[in-house]
């Protein structure tokens, strides 16, 4: 089953220097038909205004993704930890027991990225963060493991069984991914037009994908996707 979620069709909020887009239930957005997708909890698809961002906050027992579009985001948080991270990298933080961080575009032009939340397999763990580089060229025609829960991707680490994956594709190429059994995937193209086992996704749409054994993406112009893999 592929349930195609249109981007026009997400819930959103624009606070002048934060316009945001909802794929799930999230702040003053509420619909019970999309409280999550498995442990898949958050996807905000957040445009910040330079020079702006998200003071200090608390969180505690998620696992927080960001993949960052365009720009790029500097983290500080109450750890000691502070970094930047450009268009195409990634970020992860478990909060565990509990951490407040800062999320700041300190750039001269507005900042894209995807903040993904996943649910926790270990509440209560010792919060933790990090970042890495990952160059698009090295994951054309192929999904690269950015984000798991197994120690065996060499990915950031998070506390869930869960993988983040993303895939550049040029237009007329496919790529196929098998999908174990009880799991299931929700898929979004950050640019570009797909087609998912026959539906058609548009830039910034999405695919919630489960009883699927194996899902095969062509793209039909060049894209950029990012897609969870969890229970």
């Amino acid at each position: 089953m592929i349930d195609v979620r249109r981007f026009d069709s997400l819930g959103g909020a624009d606070h002048g220097w934060l316009k945001a887009r909802h794929h799930f239930s999230f702040a003053n957005y509420y619909d019970p038909r999309r409280m999550g997708w498995g442990r898949l909890r958050v996807w905000n698809d957040d445009e910040i205004a330079a020079k702006s961002g998200f003071p200090p906050h608390p969180h505690a027992d998620m696992e927080i993704i960001t993949y960052v579009r365009t720009g790029a985001i500097t983290h500080e948080d109450s750890m000691g930890n502070r970094g930047r991270t450009a268009a195409g990298d990634v970020q992860v933080m478990s909060a565990g027991t509990g951490v407040r961080h800062s999320e700041f575009n300190l750039e001269d032009e507005t900042t894209t990225l995807f903040q993904i939340w996943i649910e926790t397999d270990r509440p209560g763990a010792p919060p933790s963060w990090g970042q890495r580089e990952f160059p698009k060229s090295d994951r054309s025609g192929r999904f690269t493991v950015m984000a798991s829960g197994d120690p065996a991707d060499e990915a950031l680490s998070i506390n869930a069984d869960a993988k983040v994956l993303g895939a550049t594709l040029k237009a007329g190429e496919s790529l196929s991914y098998d999908l174990g059994p009880g799991r299931r995937a929700y898929l979004v193209p950050a640019v570009g037009e797909v087609e998912v086992n026959g539906e058609t996704l548009n830039a910034r749409d999405a695919a919630a994908i489960v009883d699927e054994k194996t899902v095969t993406i062509t793209a039909k112009a060049d894209a950029e996707l990012v897609m969870v893999d969890s229970r």
